[in-house]
């Protein structure tokens, strides 16, 4: 059983199916415009950062950039 059938048979409602919908969507807006608040606060960060850590005089520092991508790590520093 699904659909508007579904909700007729908990609630002897029939058009609790429809009246359910506004009240789910504003709370879906709610939770959407929180993530994305939080999501673009991430993207600032990071963005951030990278210019922080690679941008250099109107540039990016490739060499810097793909040796903390793809180098080594420095395992010395892990040995005690």
């Amino acid at each position: 059983m699904v659909g508007q059938n579904f909700w007729y048979l908990i609630s002897e409602n029939k058009n609790l199916y429809t009246d359910i919908i506004e009240p789910i969507g504003y709370r879906a807006k709610e939770h959407n415009d929180a993530f994305a608040k939080g999501r673009d606060r991430v993207i600032n960060d990071f963005t951030k950062q990278f210019l922080n850590e690679f941008y250099n005089a109107g540039e990016i520092d490739w060499v810097k950039l793909v040796e903390f991508n793809s180098g080594n790590y420095d395992l010395d520093r892990f040995v005690s």
